[in-house]
């Protein structure tokens, strides 16, 4: 078996991964001469230009100091006009913090990371000791092996722990806070916590040692926050000469680690772009290294050839997530500004594909402005710049606005947020004033055919009524590792709540139980056979089987909204089956879904409904009624060809059953409404959704009529004014 997936291979993958593995045996050996290694090397080494013959008279003379002197004017001289605007400018980056009270929250943050506090993930004022130990799970107490990171299982690092956690404190985005918090106020506390613990992590993670080595984002990831941090630093005593050759030589360790070891194959997605600006990052800022140029070059070209492999034609990211699209459109947000501010072009294609996903996130954004899980979320982000929610993509939107003169996208934030005034200085700032915010001008429902997402929503208000339909693949190519079990489910909000949702991620490693539950089936609002997820999982990151969903039909006008999907999930059982699911929206009032599961044999048929955290009871008249926090409400009326059984269950550990996850690392009971049947196939049921503006209001009369087959074929609402058909080829709405 391993031969014939070998002969699969293409030659040119399979030298990659001969190289990278021979490079990894050099590397470990500690031979001389071996690539990521050689950080440490003399400074005449590694820096050539202009400066290249005073600085080998300092190093050969002993003077280091001098050395670094030169080096950090040469830096400071290169990055003045070709770094982010707000960051190269202190003004600029003082009026940045400024906005919107973000100073306050910026300063406080800081506070309480000179206190050793770090908010990472979902986690809140984590403790690593003092001094800070770079390679512990305070959440396990499990600490990683000092091995060379070749060594360590690239799914699995820490295991018992979480190395999410471990690697989220190594990226070093807090020390970009420091940074702009000591820009605001100019307070040396911060930069002086800066210079000690970069000293204290390049002590005791020297090249290619322990998990902070382990992955190449990882290593990105780390080397953009310290571009930021030594911009933002850059006028305090804090940095040292001696602190500057430390600094110079470690970024030339990280991106040579990311050129020899980038993830051409392996988990080639946001990883292979992360590491991709990465490169690109130490290319433009530090240009008197060696090596910058063609780390420029690399990181380029990857970002420019990737964005047609990782976003479908219609902007969905190929791995079927939110979070990771969101991921996405940062890396190429940054991609072009730094490329524009280091006078260098990106090809056309690029800011018009980074433009169709940010419409996919403008169309699937909740009204309230939230943004819906679809997929895996790790709740980290490229840089951020200010404090947000995973789910607030207003800085991502007023940046974009700004960049590419959209309006639309101005109105989707809102107003111009911090992360535009760091990134983009003054120019972003009128850019974006010289917009003229408003809604989207196309129609508010729309389908997305490559990725299989289906949007029905009543227009583009606040309170608009809002539902998400999927019927798209489990992840994209590959593993598929961040996409869920959720073929044919349904998310919903309206007048400002959110009722039906994803469960989110809640962590990728711990429990493998928590780790499959929220990434399978029976956490999703959609339709069950046998106990059985959709997929099987294998292992965290992949799937044993990779059915496929297909939308058969789409009709979208004033009145209504019609969506027809089917998947082949259940084709493996004894008795092969499908499962058709219709979604019709009868504007604006309600959503009706029809579900039809062909076969012969008997099943047991569940059709789950997660409900966010709320109060969820069953009706006296054999519906159920959720009610919002802000007084909204749900009503769920349902039948079927079978007699069906509601229940409600909430935070349920044996089996794991009502549970959301809004942050990586925490979950929190919701209820999950379950409609069961015990039928031989074929088999229908019919699911109403209404919302209320009142949660008290008795809703639309709604009766559920079998037809001649006797199969549900007819809703009734209000004593007949109106009436939803069903037949085997369609839905109609007659009445008025």
């Amino acid at each position: 078996m391993r031969l014939r997936r070998l002969a699969r291979m293409e030659i040119r993958e399979l030298a990659d991964r001969g190289r990278q593995a021979g490079t990894r045996w050099w590397d470990r050996t500690g031979l001389p001469g071996s690539g990521p290694r050689r950080a440490y090397a003399p400074l005449s080494d590694i820096a050539p230009g202009l400066t290249i013959p005073v600085v080998r008279e300092r190093v050969r003379g002993g003077d280091l100091e001098g050395a670094g002197a030169l080096l950090w004017q040469a830096f400071l001289d290169h990055v003045s006009g070709r770094f982010f605007a707000g960051a190269s400018d202190l003004e600029e980056g003082a009026i940045a913090g400024g906005r919107g009270g973000d100073a306050g929250a910026t300063v406080v943050e800081a506070e309480s990371l000179l206190a050793g506090r770090f908010d990472l993930l979902g986690y809140r004022a984590l403790s690593f000791g003092d001094p800070v130990d770079w390679w512990l799970d305070p959440r396990s107490g499990r600490r990683a092996p000092p091995l060379h990171w070749s060594q360590l299982d690239p799914l699995n690092p820490l295991p018992g722990g979480d190395p999410k956690v471990i690697w989220e404190l190594n990226r070093h985005q807090w020390m970009v806070t420091l940074g702009r918090a000591f820009v605001m106020t100019g307070d040396e506390r911060y930069a002086t916590a800066f210079a000690d613990h970069l000293t204290a992590w390049l002590r005791t993670n020297p090249p290619g040692v322990g998990i902070n080595w382990a992955s190449s984002l990882e290593v990105a990831l780390r080397l953009i926050s310290w571009c930021w941090a030594l911009v933002l630093f850059r006028g305090s005593a804090a940095l040292t000469p001696a602190l500057v050759v430390s600094a110079l030589s470690a970024v030339r360790s990280h991106a040579a680690h990311i050129e020899h070891y980038m993830s051409h194959y392996f988990s080639p997605n946001t990883h292979l772009t992360g590491e991709a600006l990465g490169l690109f990052y130490a290319g433009v800022t530090f240009p008197q290294l060696r090596s910058a140029g063609r780390w420029r070059a690399a990181g380029a070209s990857a970002l420019s050839e990737e964005i047609d492999r990782q976003v479908h034609d219609d902007g969905v990211y190929v791995e079927q997530s939110t979070c990771y699209q969101r991921y996405t459109v940062e890396i190429y947000l940054h991609f072009l500004i730094l490329s524009a501010r280091a006078g260098q072009s990106v090809p056309a294609g690029v800011k018009e594909r980074v433009q169709r996903m940010l419409d996919f996130l403008l169309h699937v954004r909740r009204p309230d402005g939230s943004m819906p899980e679809i997929g895996d979320a790790d709740g980290g982000s490229l840089l951020p710049l200010a404090a947000r929610d995973p789910g607030d993509l207003r800085g991502v939107f007023s940046t974009a606005a700004a960049l590419f003169g959209r309006g639309d996208y101005a109105w989707a934030s809102g107003e111009i947020a911090p992360e535009t005034l760091w990134l983009l200085g003054t120019a972003g700032r009128r850019s974006f004033a010289a917009l003229l915010p408003a809604p989207p001008a196309g129609e508010p429902s729309r389908r997305f055919p490559s990725g299989g997402q289906v949007v029905m929503r009543s227009g583009w208000r606040a309170d608009a009524r809002h539902l998400l339909f999927d019927a798209g693949p489990i992840g994209g190519a590959g593993s598929a590792g961040h996409g869920h079990g959720d073929l044919l489910s349904v998310q919903c909000s309206a007048f400002g709540e959110h009722y039906l949702v994803d469960p989110g991620t809640y962590a990728y490693h711990g429990e493998r139980r928590w780790r499959d539950f929220f990434r399978g089936t029976s956490a999703h609002s959609t339709l069950l056979v046998d106990g059985m997820s959709q997929a099987i999982p294998d292992g965290p990151f992949g799937w044993k089987s990779r059915p496929e969903a297909r939308l058969r039909r789409w009709v979208s006008n004033d009145t209504l909204d019609f969506a027809d999907a089917e998947h082949d999930a259940y084709r493996l059982t004894s008795d092969p089956l499908t499962h058709r699911r219709r979604v019709l929206f009868v504007k604006p009032h309600c959503w009706v879904l029809v579900d039809d599961l062909d076969g012969k044999e008997i099943h047991r048929v569940e059709i789950r409904f997660q409900f966010a955290p709320m109060r969820v009871r069953l009706d006296p008249i054999g519906a159920a009624r959720a009610y919002g926090p802000n007084g909204s409400g749900l009503l769920v009326h349902a039948a079927a060809s079978t007699p069906l059984s509601m229940e409600v269950r909430s935070g349920e550990t044996d089996p794991i059953e009502g549970w959301v996850s809004s942050r990586y690392g925490v979950r929190d009971p919701a209820p999950v409404l379950i409609l069961t049947a015990v039928a031989r196939l074929p088999f229908r049921a019919v699911t109403v959704l209404v919302p209320l503006e009142r949660s008290s209001a008795p809703g639309p009369e709604v009766a559920i009529l079998p037809g001649a087959d006797g199969l549900p074929s007819r809703v009734v609402f209000g004593r007949g004014r109106e009436a939803v058909t069903i037949d085997a080829d369609a839905v109609t709405v007659s009445g008025g």
